[in-house]
Formats: structure tokens, C-alpha cells, sequence
């Protein structure tokens, strides 16, 4: 039977999108992190890389943040007149940042194979082939302490296998048909680099925010992103 964290530390599906979007945050934005209550609420519901797409409220990120804060898994700081929030998700539970990055995918955007996750993970490392990423979950599955990803069993018409993380508990996984065949003229790999030229994007615009951000800061202006100036 596989291991799993002891109950203290198992996550709401809303506390593990939290967790992930700071973990995510930190290293696809430093400039603005850690991250305000908005920047945070933004991050949850976002509409792309997001699986499922959530509607958080400021009461449930703020609910949820405090619980994490209890279990050591966030911490607080004040950054002007907005306070500011981190994770610490690497130190409690004792993993590299190559499995955090692993992680964190699997928070914020669910099962995924190995070749998905390689691809999801290249704005915060950039492992170098798909054997590297799965010796990293190999680690994660066997962990003394307790298991924190879990290789699913194969879906009916699939290659390869995917991957859901336990912080949670054990995933509910419905039984699903067949994946459908990409569409005509379309290949898997060309969707993949779609997937992660939709990324690059995605980094970018919110490095033109943070950017942004940090301007009207240092000129008094009101900040778009609607957090208050120091």
C-alpha cells in the first residue's frame, strides 16, 4: 500500500492551489514575489494552466492561507501596505527544487505523464530529458517518509502513464474513454510546443505586469493590478 503523509499535513483541493501558485509564482515572477492577496487570488483562478479552473474567493485564499500558515507551509511578511505571502513547501517537506517544480505542476494542473510534466515545468527548471523527470518521481514515490506523487494505471488507448501528486490524499480518477486523436494536421508534438509556446506568453505577460507594477510604485501612480501603493 502506498505511503502517504500523515493526516495533518493533507491538503484541500483549494489549500494545494494556494501552495501551488506561490511555488509557481516564485520562480516564473521573483520581481513580485512573495505575492500579495490579489496577485495570489489572480494566480488561483487564472483560466489557462489551471486543472480544474477555480473561482476562489478573497475569504477562501485567505482561509486557506492561514491554515498553511499553521502547518508551517506559508509564511507572512509585510511589504508596504499590502502584506505579503511565501510557501516554505520545499523545507517542510524536505525535497529538492527539481521535485518541488514537479509538484507544483501536478497542484496546479493534474495528472500529467512525464513528457507533460518536462514540458509544464520548463519555466521553473529545465530537466534534461524525460529519464531525469521520472528518476525525480521514482524519488518522490519512494520517500521513507511517505509517498507524495503516485503513477496511475494506464488509461485505455494511452502510451504512457501519468502522475498525481498525494498531498491531497489519493486522487479521484473517473474512469475516462480513450483519448481522442489529435485533430487532423496536428501531432503531438507540434501540441506540446503549442502548450509551451502558450506558456512563454503567459511569462511574459506577467513579467510586464510585475514590471508595470514596480513602476507605479516608485512614481505614487494607482497600480493596475489594484494592490496598494507603499
Amino acid at each position: 500500500m502506498t505511503d502517504m503523509l500523515p493526516s495533518p499535513l493533507l491538503l484541500s483541493p483549494i489549500e494545494a492551489r494556494v501552495l501551488g501558485v506561490l511555488a509557481e509564482k516564485q520562480r516564473t515572477v521573483p520581481d513580485s514575489y512573495p505575492l500579495t492577496l490579489n496577485a495570489l487570488l489572480a494566480g488561483c483562478n487564472q483560466k489557462t494552466s489551471r486543472q480544474p479552473l477555480m473561482e476562489l474567493s478573497e475569504a477562501q485564499a485567505q482561509d486557506a492561507l492561514e491554515r498553511l500558515r499553521a502547518r508551517s507551509l506559508v509564511t507572512e511578511s509585510s511589504g508596504g501596505r499590502a502584506m505579503r505571502f511565501a510557501h516554505n513547501a520545499d523545507r517542510v517537506l524536505r525535497i529538492p527544487s527539481q521535485s518541488l517544480a514537479l509538484l507544483t505542476v501536478l497542484m496546479l494542473r493534474g495528472p500529467q505523464t512525464a513528457g507533460e510534466l518536462r514540458i509544464a515545468c520548463e519555466r521553473m527548471h529545465n530537466f534534461a530529458d524525460i529519464s531525469s523527470v521520472e528518476a525525480f518521481l521514482d524519488e518522490l514515490a519512494e520517500r521513507a517518509a511517505g509517498a507524495l506523487v503516485r503513477k496511475l494505471p494506464r488509461q485505455a488507448g494511452a502510451r504512457e502513464q501519468r502522475w498525481a501528486h498525494l498531498l491531497s490524499g489519493e486522487p479521484d480518477v473517473p474512469d475516462e474513454p480513450a483519448p481522442r486523436a489529435p485533430a487532423a494536421g496536428i501531432d503531438a508534438g507540434e501540441l506540446a510546443t503549442l502548450r509551451a509556446r502558450v506558456d512563454a506568453l503567459e511569462a511574459e505577460l506577467e513579467r510586464t505586469r510585475a514590471t508595470l507594477s514596480r513602476v507605479c510604485n516608485e512614481l505614487g501612480l494607482p497600480n493596475a493590478s489594484g494592490d496598494a501603493n507603499p
